[in-house]
């Protein structure tokens, strides 16, 4: 057995606990971080990067199918399933040196390959390690959620940890959840060829804006994916290449293969936590605003603090935990700023209230900007003009901002920095965009705010035709 001894522990190298360790390294800390899995946690391996890198072979060949409007004859692609997946791991392998134990074994961080669980609240087993710590930070993300469904334990399905290992492309897809894994997974497999069926219990993207939702459901739609919403699955049959999903009222969904997108869950089993005195939730670990767990000496970040579960929000924790753990300081994390994307196409992006949300909230002070695509000259000319913008704003304020279309995830950035810092949208308007872009969207809805205000408001024309008369 080894003993170590150390200023900060972080357990999981995922997105956050990756940050965490080259920070507090970086800045003159003692740092061992433990990893019984893939460096880079589930994001690099299973999640955003080899996701964005099959939706980008699936909207190349989707180019060659609609490029006629351009001038381009469209074209039937030859689609090479496996040399898709092979570019989903080579994306893999040029980002793999940034997260490497090597790497932070540069920059100072001692790297143990195992799992850790608890001992006593500031002591660690790591396979046969021992780590005693002053401050110690749960990182150890999330996975996929597997829900009781009868049979499902008999017939073989894939999850977001295994799909990007299939090698033969499936001829019928079916895909249990609605939510962006889903959706995401549904588009990509469609356009490189499969038929895809989406099963949700509830409403497909039901944590969106319905009215956005509703835009990208209608774009899946018809480029051939068969989304079934209110369908809650009752049982699961069949064997490999031979799957059938029977519903609560009795259809009956067959395909050659099986995707489990139904959401995720903390990873927390293997901790321990008990042993430190830390109190877990339903959905992850019980953390403050500054993230400490109820062991005071103890934070969570990222996925297993059951929050918001999203890579950038790992690596946002991952600031405040640097903040706070390493000088002293009063840090606590909020959730107002903090923008997600789905990146199907259409994207799908949110930051801060929806319009539903701040009704709620505000009631009559709330006032919609709203711009839509096709009247945006780079979108026409790309023909992109399918989607929409709207700010929610509060006594000149944006509280919240809805946006579908292409490059939502890009346009959705200016939100976040503008409720981040509580700006006016007095300031957004002031922002000059080059002509054209699609980033003019954000500046032209910060306009459409101030249109009634100056071309509807009499006394503002009062004073103008007073000036134009009165003043040489």
């Amino acid at each position: 057995m080894t003993e170590l001894k150390t200023d900060l522990l972080v357990i999981g190298a995922g997105s956050g606990g990756l940050s965490v360790a080259a920070g507090a390294s970086q800045m003159g800390a003692d740092v061992v971080l433990l990893e019984g899995h893939k460096m880079g946690g589930d994001c690099l391996n299973f999640g955003c990067v080899p996701s964005k890198a099959l939706i980008a072979s699936g909207k190349a060949a989707y180019g060659q199918t609609h490029s006629a409007a351009f001038g381009v004859a469209d074209v039937t692609p030859q689609i090479d399933y496996g040399a898709a997946k092979d570019h989903v791991h080579n994306v893999i392998a040029q980002i793999e040196p940034m997260d490497s134990q090597e790497r932070f074994e540069g920059l100072g961080v001692k790297v143990i390959r195992e799992y850790g669980a608890f001992i006593s609240s500031n002591q660690v087993q790591a396979g046969d390690h021992f780590v005693t710590a002053r401050r110690i930070v749960i990182a150890t993300g999330s996975s996929p959620l597997v829900p009781p469904i009868p049979g499902l334990d008999a017939v073989p399905y894939f999850t977001n940890e295994t799909i990007f290992d299939l090698r033969e492309r499936p001829d019928h897809l079916l895909i249990i959840g609605g939510g962006p894994i889903g959706m995401e997974m549904a588009q990509a497999h469609r356009r490189l060829g499969s038929k895809v069926t989406v099963i949700e219990g509830q409403r497909a993207l039901g944590k969106d804006d319905p009215e956005a939702a509703a835009v990208v459901l209608e774009a899946l739609r018809s480029e051939g994916i068969d989304i079934r919403e209110s369908a809650m699955v009752a049982q699961i049959r069949g064997s490999e290449g031979a799957v059938e999903v029977v519903t609560e009222n009795s259809e009956i969904l067959k395909g050659s293969h099986l995707l489990i997108a139904a959401g995720r869950k903390a990873n927390i089993d293997r901790l321990n936590l008990q042993a430190a005195g830390i109190d877990r939730t339903r959905t992850g670990i019980k953390t403050d605003e500054a993230l400490r767990t109820t062991n005071r000496r103890i934070y969570a970040i990222g996925d297993v603090a059951g929050g918001m579960q999203f890579t950038h929000v790992a690596g946002y924790h991952a600031g405040i935990i640097i903040r706070s753990a390493l000088f002293g300081l009063p840090s606590k994390a909020k959730t107002a700023h903090i923008p997600w994307a789905t990146y199907t196409d259409p994207e799908l992006a949110q930051v801060g209230l929806t319009e539903a949300q701040a009704h709620d909230q505000h009631g009559d002070r709330l006032e919609i900007a709203r711009f839509d695509y096709h009247h945006n000259d780079r979108a026409i000319s790309e023909r992109r003009t399918n989607g929409f913008i709207k700010v929610m704003v509060v006594k000149g304020r944006p509280v919240g901002a809805t946006i579908v279309g292409h490059q939502a995830g890009e346009l959705i950035n200016l939100w976040s920095l503008a409720l981040a810092n509580n700006l006016k949208m007095g300031q957004i308007a002031a922002m000059v965009s080059p002509y054209p872009t699609i980033g003019e969207l954000n500046k032209r809805v910060a306009g459409a705010y101030f249109t009634p205000r100056l071309f509807e408001n009499q006394t503002v024309k009062r004073v103008v035709r007073f000036v134009q008369r009165w003043i040489p």
